[in-house]
């Protein structure tokens, strides 16, 4: 399996990273739901999230913690919400949206279009938060 997130990962194609250990990285959606959408995945290439070891299911959400933690400190919102679809690509990750109701998880609405330099500086911000 090689997929989109294995070549960002490797460095073959480019994110807006907003968080990286030796483990785990996330990175701004570029189809964001809303600003400083972001997605979490784990460096090691397993296809569905619960299929993880479970060390690295364990190690996961305190690393989204942090990610979410820097989120909610640039984005205004009243939470960040958490969810793992994992249909659009095959390889476990979670997304971490700011949220204000319920309905800013709806993946339906129609995606935001922001610039290249909007995604780097807003990444920048979330990473020095």
């Amino acid at each position: 399996m090689d997929s989109i997130f294995s070549r960002i990962i490797r460095g073959e194609v480019p994110c807006h990273k907003v968080g990286e250990d030796d483990r785990f990285l996330a990175f701004l959606d570029i189809n964001p739901v809303r600003v400083g959408h972001s997605l979490v995945i784990p460096k090691l290439e397993v296809d569905k999230f619960f299929d993880l070891p479970p060390d690295v299911l364990a190690g996961i959400m305190p690393f989204a913690q942090g990610v979410a933690n820097r989120i909610a400190a640039v984005v205004p919102c009243n939470r960040i919400g958490v969810s793992v679809v994992g249909l659009e690509v095959p390889h476990a990750h979670m997304h971490l949206i700011p949220i204000d109701s319920i309905f800013d998880m709806d993946f339906s609405r129609t995606k935001l279009k922001m610039a290249q330099a909007e995604l780097a500086a807003l990444a920048d911000r979330i990473r020095n938060a």
